[in-house]
Formats: C-alpha cells, sequence, structure tokens
C-alpha cells in the first residue's frame, strides 16, 4: 500500500517563457541548470543583505517551471519575482487550488497522473514529492489505492531528518541560508554566476563565518515554542525553531554549543542531536 500525504499549506507558482531559466538563474541560490524533469531542485531567494526571503522546491514540468512554496508566502513571492521581472520575456502565475502538493515514501503507483513526481532534493531519507492536477486528485487516490495519511507523520519524520520547514522554521528576512543547513541540503550552488544576495553567501563560506546550523532536539515533554533561547550553562547557544510535541528542530551555535549533547530551556532539559546527513563545517582559513 503506497501512503501519501496531502501538504495544504503549500503552493505552486507556474514560470513559463523562453527566458524563465536564465530569469531565475539570476535570483535563486541555485543552479537552474541542473533542473530537469527527473531531478527537482532546491533553492532560495535571498534578501540583498543575503538572508532567506523564501524557499523553494523547483521541478520542471512541460513548458513550465513550477515552483513549490509556502502558501503563506506565494503571492509575496510572486510579487517580488514580478519586480525582478523588467522585460524579460517571462510569465509568472500563481496555480491557486489547480495543483495540489503530496509527500510520499514512495513513487506513484504506475498510472497515476502526476505533472512532476521528484526525490526529495533536500534529503533523499524524505521520500518523493508529487506535484497533481488537485481538480481529480480524490478520484486517482481512490482508483490507484493511495492511503492518505495525517499530516503529522510527515512532520514527525521530517523534523527527524532534520529538514527545516518554510514557515516552522525559517522566518523571512531573519536567517542566512548556510546558517539553516542550506548547504548540506543541496540548496545553494558555489560555482554559479550571480544572484542576490550571492556575495555575502559566498564570503560566509570562504571565511568560514557560518557557525550556527538546524539540529534536532527532543525533550520529556512538550518543546517550549520558536524563539525560546537555549542555555548552556550561562551561554546562550541558540534558539528553539517549530516544534511537534517533544521534538523540534533549533537553530544552534556549534563553537558555543561544544561537546554538549543537552542544553536548557529555562528549567527544561532539552537533547541536541544531529541529523543524519552529514554537517560541512568550513574551517577559518585565517
Amino acid at each position: 500500500m503506497i501512503k501519501a500525504t496531502i501538504l495544504t499549506d503549500r503552493s505552486i507558482l507556474k514560470i513559463s517563457g523562453p527566458e524563465a531559466p536564465g530569469f531565475l538563474q539570476g535570483l535563486l541560490t541555485n543552479n537552474m541548470d541542473a533542473l530537469d524533469n527527473d531531478c527537482a531542485l532546491y533553492s532560495a531567494l535571498l534578501t540583498p543583505q543575503g538572508k532567506i526571503q523564501c524557499d523553494v522546491l523547483l521541478s520542471a514540468a512541460g513548458e513550465h517551471i513550477l515552483l513549490d512554496c509556502a502558501s503563506s508566502q506565494a503571492s509575496d513571492l510572486a510579487a517580488r519575482l514580478k519586480k525582478y521581472r523588467l522585460r524579460a520575456k517571462v510569465v509568472i502565475e500563481e496555480a491557486g487550488e489547480a495543483i495540489a502538493v503530496l509527500a510520499s515514501a514512495d513513487a506513484p503507483p504506475a498510472g497515476f497522473k502526476t505533472l512532476t513526481a521528484c526525490v526529495d532534493p533536500r534529503y533523499a531519507g524524505l521520500g518523493q514529492r508529487w506535484l497533481v492536477d488537485s481538480t481529480s486528485l480524490a478520484g486517482d487516490l481512490s482508483a490507484h489505492g493511495v492511503e492518505l495519511e495525517p499530516r503529522e507523520q510527515y512532520e514527525r519524520h521530517r523534523i527527524e531528518c532534520g529538514v527545516p520547514d518554510s514557515t516552522r522554521d525559517l522566518e523571512p528576512d531573519a536567517f542566512f541560508p548556510l546558517d539553516c543547513n542550506f548547504e548540506e541540503l543541496h540548496g545553494v550552488d558555489f560555482g554559479k554566476g550571480c544572484y542576490v544576495g550571492q556575495e555575502l553567501t559566498s564570503r560566509m563560506k570562504h571565511r568560514a563565518t557560518a557557525r550556527r546550523r538546524i539540529l534536532p532536539v527532543a525533550a520529556s515533554e512538550t518543546l517550549p515554542p520558536a524563539g525560546t533561547k537555549l542555555m548552556v550553562g550561562d551561554a546562550d547557544i541558540g534558539e528553539m525553531r517549530g516544534s511537534l510535541g517533544p521534538m523540534g528542530l533549533a537553530l544552534i551555535r556549534l563553537d558555543r554549543l561544544g561537546d554538549a549533547d543537552a542544553c536548557t530551556a529555562g528549567a527544561q532539559l532539552i537533547r541536541v542531536g544531529r541529523p543524519p546527513y552529514p554537517l560541512i563545517i568550513s574551517q577559518d582559513p585565517s
């Protein structure tokens, strides 16, 4: 039995036109040359100061490039892209409710119609991401025996995989991509040309100034809300991000965490883990 979760808080922007790949190449952190029908990309639009404005998953579907983003950020992202468009031959459309986003551990069953279906580009352990025409979704799920799982199942697995969520963990205009595991999650290409925020991102990489990382955390009871300071002794080592009961993610200064495997939020003891993928820690060239 193939199981899938409908991610109702995700929306799709459709980018088309002869100059669409080059247009996105000059804006986003990843290399559009790597995008094809079988390979999705993780990327982000940054502020000129190099902070994450909106993270996206991109996939190719015929004449369109589909940008999978948080629904709460879709209209703002579309408006920002249109400001950058100028005279480029690019069409930017919001798909609204016409396209549904599903997550599954498996590929779609034979005959199940999707616009795209690719391994999650951030971490293969997350499984696949399907983009589907929502008008026939209910019938297609039933006809092919796909069982829907509750959202909580996906969120628990995502947290275990150490992959941040666009709205639960990444606050717009607040965090640098390298602090949020973008290099580890294949979301930035250091060999491509210029893009918005590229100078500071490259500087952080080559000067080894990205010392924070998103790490999984756990406790014996419900974790505190996002933004709660985390301490090791008297040292402020970071802050909570999103959580699901006693498990969640936190943004932590590795240099301050040191060899510790736990921290505190007030009187609450919180265990600090590591994601299943290796962390990339640059050495300070000085």
